[in-house]
Formats: C-alpha cells, sequence, structure tokens
C-alpha cells in the first residue's frame, strides 16, 4: 500500500487555501493567559470547529468540561477494523510579549511570509498544527472520499495556562475520545529541515518562596541596618541554588536521574549544532558563559538533566520604590525533572535548601506551586516505524530521535487512558520560532513536510494494521 498521488497533489495545489485557513486562526488573538480575551478564545474555537466540518471532520463539536475553556472536537470514523488515531493541538496562544527593543517586525495576527517563513503569534504554537492536521484530513477526504484509518481530533483553549482541566475533561469523555494511536503536534524539531520524533519530555515542580521579616515596611533611614531586608534576604536564599559549571547543590537532587544509555549518548553527539549555535538562536550576549555542567552537551543538558530557574521575583515595582526597608519578598522557582526523579521528592528537597538556617531567622514560606510528571516512552515498534517511515517520505531524509526540555503534562496520562497507546510527538518548530516571544514563526518547507507527513502515517498505520490481520 502506499499514498495515492493525487492524495498528495491535492496538498500542493491547495497549499494556500491552507496557508488562507491558518491566517484566519491566527487573525484571532486567543490569548488564554490574561483573563481579558474570552471572547476570542470562544471565537477560535468556533471557528477550528468550522474548519473541521469543512475538512470532512463529523460530530464536531465545542465541548467542556467543568468551567474549562472550549475544546473543539471532530471525528471521521469510516475505517472499520483499522486504527483510530487520536490527532492533539491547541488554539490559545500567548500574549504577543514585546520585550524589551526585542518587538514584532509585523503585525503579529496577521500571517505575514517573510525569508520563507510564516510569522504570527500561535503559527508555530499551536494553530499550524490544526491547520497541518486538518490539511492531512482534507487531502483524503477530498480526494478519496476517505481516510485510511479513523481519526478524533481534539483541540484544547487552556494549553497555555495549564491545561487544568484537561485530565478531567479525558476521564468524562473517555468513552468519545478512546483511540489507539496519540499523535500530538506540539513539540520542535532539532534544525529546519530535520524532521525529529520527540520521545521523552521534563517534567515541573513549582514552589512559591516567601520571606517576611516585619509587619510593614520602615522607612530606611530610621530601621535601615537594624531591621531585616526581606529581599536581601530571599536573594541570599536563592543563591543557594546558584551551581556554577556544575551540578544543582541541592542534596539527594540527582540520586534517581536516569543516565542515558551509551546509544542515547552516542545518537545525542551525532546531531548537529554546537556552543556558537545555542549562543546564537538564545541570544547569549558577548562574553557570558553558559550554565551547562562542564563537559555536557546541550542537548543532553536540556533533555535529560534537571535544571532550576526562578521564573518570578518580586518585593517592590521599581517604578514605585521608596526609601523603606522592605518586610516581605518572595520568588517562584521552577525545577525541570526527568526520568525518574519523583516530583514529591524534589518538592522536599528543595523546600529542605530553601528553608534551612534562614538569614537573621527570617520567616520563609514555601509552598506547592504546581507539578507536571516527566514522561519517556520507547521509540520502537511498529507505530513508531510507521511514524518513521512517514516522515522519511516527507522530508527525504530519517527523523532524530530527541529529548525536550520541556512540558507537555497529558501525554502520560493520556496514554495511560487509552490502555498504553503509542504517543508520537512531530516536530513543528524549530530553533528559530520564537514561540512565547516576538516574531513567533513557522519554516514553511518543514510545514509542507509536517502536513506529508501526516498523510503518509494515516497510510503506514493503515498498512501495519492490515499486516498484524486488522
Amino acid at each position: 500500500m502506499s499514498v495515492d498521488p493525487a492524495v498528495l497533489d491535492w496538498l500542493k495545489s491547495n497549499h494556500d487555501r491552507l496557508v488562507g485557513d491558518l491566517a484566519a486562526l491566527v487573525k484571532v488573538p486567543s490569548i488564554s493567559t490574561d483573563g481579558d480575551h474570552q471572547p476570542q478564545v470562544e471565537q477560535t474555537a468556533a471557528l477550528t470547529c468550522e474548519q473541521m466540518r469543512a475538512a470532512g471532520l463529523q460530530n464536531t463539536a465545542v465541548l467542556r468540561t467543568g468551567n474549562s475553556n472550549p475544546y473543539a472536537y471532530g471525528e471521521w470514523l469510516g475505517a472499520p477494523g483499522k486504527p483510530t488515531v487520536f490527532l492533539y493541538a491547541h488554539h490559545d496562544v500567548q500574549p504577543v510579549n514585546d520585550v524589551g527593543e526585542v518587538k514584532w517586525l509585523s503585525d503579529p495576527w496577521t500571517l505575514t511570509r517573510r525569508d520563507g517563513r510564516l510569522y504570527a503569534r500561535g503559527a508555530a504554537d499551536d494553530k499550524g498544527a490544526v491547520t497541518a492536521q486538518l490539511g492531512a484530513v482534507s487531502a483524503y477526504l477530498k480526494t478519496k472520499g476517505k481516510l485510511p484509518v479513523n481519526v478524533k481530533m481534539l483541540v484544547e483553549g487552556e494549553e497555555e495556562v495549564g491545561s487544568s482541566n484537561l485530565l478531567a475533561f479525558f476521564d468524562e469523555h473517555k468513552k468519545r475520545i478512546q483511540s489507539d494511536v496519540i499523535v500530538v503536534c506540539d513539540t520542535g524539531n532539532v534544525e529546519t529541515g530535520m524532521p525529529s520524533l520527540t520521545y521523552s519530555l521534563r517534567g515541573i515542580v513549582a514552589a512559591t518562596v516567601e520571606v517576611q521579616s516585619a509587619g510593614t515596611p520602615v522607612h530606611s533611614g530610621v530601621a535601615g541596618g537594624v531591621l531585616a531586608d526581606a529581599a536581601l534576604a530571599l536573594d541570599v536564599i536563592l543563591a543557594r541554588l546558584y551551581w556554577k559549571n556544575g551540578r544543582l547543590p541541592i542534596p539527594h537532587f540527582y540520586d534517581k536521574v536516569r543516565p542515558l544509555t551509551a546509544a542515547e549518548r552516542q545518537a545525542i553527539r551525532k546531531l548537529p549544532g554546537d556552543e556558537g549555535k545555542w549562543r546564537a538562536d538564545c541570544g547569549v550576549l558577548p562574553g557570558v558563559q553558559l550554565a551547562l555542567e562542564k563537559g555536557v552537551d546541550p542537548n543532553e543538558q536540556t533533555w535529560r538533566l534537571p535544571a532550576v530557574t526562578i521564573i518570578a521575583q518580586e518585593a517592590s515595582s521599581i517604578r514605585g520604590a521608596s526609601n523603606q526597608v522592605l518586610p516581605r519578598a518572595s520568588a517562584i522557582v521552577s525545577c525541570r525533572i526527568v526520568p525518574d526523579m519523583d516530583p514529591e521528592e524534589v518538592f522536599a528537597q528543595l523546600k529542605a535548601v530553601l528553608t534551612d538556617d534562614p538569614p537573621w531567622g527570617v520567616q520563609v514560606s514555601v509552598k506547592d506551586a504546581g507539578k507536571v510528571n516527566w514522561w519517556m516512552t520507547d521509540p520502537t515498534g511498529p507505530t513508531f516505524e510507521a511514524a518513521v517511515k512517514a516522515m522519511q517520505s516527507a522530508y527525504g531524509k530519517a527523523p532524530a530521535s530527541i529529548g525536550c526540555g520541556g512540558s507537555i503534562g497529558f501525554v502520560g496520562p493520556l496514554a495511560d487512558l487509552f490502555g498504553g497507546a503509542p504517543a508520537l510527538l512531530f516536530g513543528i518548530d524549530d530553533p528559530r520560532s520564537n514561540p512565547h516571544a516576538p516574531n513567533e514563526s513557522l519554516d514553511e518547507g518543514d510545514w509542507k513536510n509536517l502536513i506529508k507527513s501526516l498523510v503518509y502515517l494515516f497510510d503506514n498505520l493503515a498498512e501495519a494494521a492490515t499486516v498484524k490481520g486488522g
């Protein structure tokens, strides 16, 4: 069995139409992070359902669970005896996020083609995935009138705010969404032109740290040098996490970290890129060192070793500053965890370091600010072989099997809900994509190949099922 040339020809002749569909999606500022764009989040869910119907999906609906943002759902179940593929993407996006002098070069809500890339907020994260998945579905249904596999597609509306309702949604709609294979297009490729299948994700353990030294601010002319400075005490506490270029100085933090196998280490070393590329991609200033461990590859550091980041710190606003000794200061510490670290143990280890022997005896509280577990799978077997062949057919080269430093918390629980279903994480962005930052973009050539990869994947999964006897 092989993909009918008519299906691939449809993709080629209808590419501009797909670009138009993506443009319509990104035009709606469906920002979920600020609470001010709820009408737009609702609008994008409805538009996604409209595009699902236009592609040929059936039983489309805007769904919710509890007080969740809207989910867009559609399905096509006309391939009895063939696998059912669950397609996931999300329609909510981040704010514009201009940072200092780094500004958008074009309107973030207008899809703009520039130097082979498509620029807009949500182009890569993750509305490009919505259009890619629907493009693959359309290519079959508009030419053959049927798909080689069954498809259930869910597009979430609150991924950018932590997907707090997603597991409840899965549980409530378990029968409706039950599938054999999970496909997510919300991870990255190592480089433009290099397809990548992600088989491991780091998790997150976050903690809110608050320091208090007094009940009220006091004029620094009266109490400066006498009253314990809560902001300075917090900085001393946070400085305990400084690792220079070694390991994080948290007792027992690495006890359960799963080491790379020899094959994994060899595969990482074969990937393109060097320190210069990492510095350029991350915008590192001249003279600033990378913080990774000595002798450790950046990919190993970000995929398979834990990390600690101070993602917020607050004592008083600079704009409203006055000569006071501040009595309170707080921060959010975010730990990235890897196989086989235990989230509860990590929180306890972090809390112990942050609360031990506080400067001047200030009061220190450390509260749980959320946990997402790591995920890892074995990238072998018929389903992964089908994915590898699909990407090779589309890109003309075999994909790299990679890890990811980020987190997608639902993958593991959903695979378990589906009885151990394999999860395929296809790359959609690349190091130049800038998701969550100004000038977010997709490489248009890679996006075309992603859509073709999904077309080939549907065909390969159907063929694998036929070989096994359906």
